[in-house]
C-alpha cells in the first residue's frame, strides 16, 4: 500500500529525488518539492547536480497556473550504462542498459558448466570486451559490472557460500578475480535479488510501494524492495523464499532445513516427479540430468500448456505449493506487488501466477485492507541480468540505495 513521503533533506535526498523522477516520468520542480517535503533550495540544488552530471535532463515545459511554465525533468537514459551477466550453469546473459533501465543489447554464451572457475572468469572478461564492442558502448561510459548467482554468498567477499548448480564455485574470489581482468568496477550479488531490482527500476515502481519479485530458475528465491532500496538482511541473504518450510516433518533439504517449498516446488523436484512416472511422459524427449534441467522443464511446462495432463499435474501442484509459501512470505512483508521472475516462469507463468493469484485472494491476511497484485515478467529469462544492471545503475545514480561501487 502506498505511503505519503516524510523523509528529510539529508544524504538520502538525491536517491529520493532521482526515485520520483525514474518512477513518475516528467515532473516539475514544484511537483518534486510537494512530492517529497523538501525544500526547494534543496530541490534546486539537487536537480542543478543531477542536471551537471547529466542523470537527469530538462524535457520541456508546461503551462503554470501563474507565473512563468514549470520546466520538467526525466532521466537521461544514455546518461550511464552497465553490464549485468547472469552466471548460470547452462548458460551466461550478459545485459547492457541505459540509466532508465531500457535493455540495449543482449547475448547469450555457453555457461560455466563444470569448468574450472578461473578459465570461466577468463572466457567472461573476454566476453565483456567482444559484448561492448559489438554493442557500440564505449567503456568509459559503463559504471561497471555485476555478476548474479545463485545465493547463498557474500557480496563483500565476493564469493558464494554454496550454490545448487555451481558448486566448484563455492569460496572462490569471483568478484576479485574478474575486477582484476576488467577496466570497471565489479560486483557479486544474488540473482533473484538482483531480478527485484530490475524490475523495480525498470517498472517505474513508486518507491512508496513494497515491492517483491519471486524468482524461479533452478532454484526458487525472492527479492524485496523497500523504500527505493534492496531489503538485504544482515548478510544480503534476506527473502529466501526457497527455503521457507512448507512441512517441518518433510523432506531434508540441502540448507538444513526440512520441508522447503524448493524441495517440492523447483524445477528439479517437479523432474524429480516426472522421472518416478516417466512413462507418462514419453515423446518430451526429457533427459533427467542435472545438465539438462532448464530445458526439461521447458519441455515440460510447454506440454503443460499444450494440454498434456501429466503435465499439467504436475505443473498445477508445483503451483499450488509454491502459492502456499508466497501467501506467508507476503504475510511477512504485507506486499503491495509481486512479480513472477526467472526462465522457469517463460512459458508456464500463466498457470504459476493464476495459482498465487487465487490463493493471495483468498487467504492473503491483509486482503481485506487491500489487494496484491501478480505479474508476470516481461522478459523472464532474462530479468536477473536485467537486475545486474540495474544494481550498478542504482548504486551510481541514486547513491545509498545499492551497494558501494569501487574501482
Amino acid at each position: 500500500m502506498a505511503r505519503s513521503e516524510t523523509i528529510a533533506s539529508g544524504p538520502g535526498s538525491r536517491a529520493l529525488i532521482v526515485d520520483i523522477i525514474r518512477s513518475s516520468g516528467p515532473i516539475s520542480r514544484v511537483e518534486l518539492v510537494q512530492a517529497t517535503n523538501l525544500t526547494q533550495p534543496t530541490i534546486s540544488n539537487i536537480v542543478r547536480q543531477l542536471l551537471a552530471s547529466g542523470v537527469i535532463r530538462e524535457s520541456g515545459r508546461v503551462p503554470s497556473s501563474g507565473g512563468k511554465p514549470r520546466t520538467l525533468l526525466e532521466i537521461n537514459p544514455s546518461a550511464l550504462y552497465a553490464v549485468g551477466v547472469q552466471l548460470g550453469f547452462e548458460a551466461m546473459t550478459f545485459v547492457a542498459a541505459g540509466v532508465g533501465g531500457g535493455t540495449v543489447a543482449r547475448q547469450l554464451v555457453d555457461g560455466a558448466s563444470l569448468s574450472d572457475p578461473q578459465r570461466v572468469v577468463e572466457r567472461l572478461a573476454e566476453q565483456f570486451r567482444i559484448f561492448v564492442g559489438t554493442a557500440g558502448i564505449p567503456v568509459d561510459s559503463i559504471a561497471g559490472v555485476a555478476v548474479v548467482v545463485p545465493g547463498p554468498l557474500s557480496p563483500t567477499l565476493g564469493t558464494m557460500f554454496r550454490s545448487p548448480t555451481l558448486r566448484q564455485w563455492e569460496g572462490f574470489p569471483l568478484a576479485d578475480a574478474l575486477g582484476e581482468l576488467l577496466p570497471v568496477p565489479v560486483l557479486l550479488d544474488n540473482d533473484a535479488a538482483a531480478a527485484a531490482i530490475g524490475e523495480f527500476w525498470t517498472r517505474r515502481v513508486p518507491r512508496t510501494e513494497t515491492f517483491a519479485t519471486v524468482y524461479m530458475g533452478t532454484g526458487i528465491g525472492a527479492g524485496v524492495v523497500l523504500d527505493g532500496a534492496l531489503h538485504r538482511g544482515a548478510s544480503s541473504n534476506a527473502a529466501e523464499l526457497g527455503h521457507m518450510s512448507i512441512d517441518a516433518a518433510g523432506i531434508l533439504c540441502s540448507c538444513g532445513n526440512t520441508g522447503c517449498v524448493e524441495r517440492y516446488a523447483a524445477p528439479a523436484a517437479v523432474l524429480d516427479e516426472a522421472r518416478r512416472a516417466r512413462q507418462d511422459f514419453r515423446g518430451l524427449d526429457l533427459r533427467f540430468t542435472e545438465e539438462s534441467t532448464g530445458q526439461d522443464f521447458d519441455r515440460l511446462a510447454r506440454a503443460a500448456v499444450g494440454g498434456h495432463e501429466a503435465a499439467i499435474t504436475l505443473i498445477r501442484r508445483s503451483a499450488d505449493l509454491l502459492a502456499a509459501a508466497v501467501v506467508s512470505f507476503s504475510n511477512a512483508f504485507d506486499l503491495d506487488s509481486i512479480v513472477l521472475a526467472g526462465p522457469s516462469f517463460a512459458i508456464a507463468g500463466s498457470l504459476y501466477a493464476k495459482a498465487i493469484r487465487t490463493r493471495t485472494e483468498h487467504a492473503s491476511f491483509a486482503r481485506q485492507a487491500h489487494g496484491i497484485t501478480i505479474e508476470i515478467a516481461a522478459n523472464p529469462r532474462d530479468s536477473a541480468a536485467i537486475g545486474a544492471a540495474a544494481l550498478v545503475l542504482q548504486s551510481s545514480v541514486a547513491p545509498g540505495h545499492g551497494p558501494v561501487l569501487s574501482a
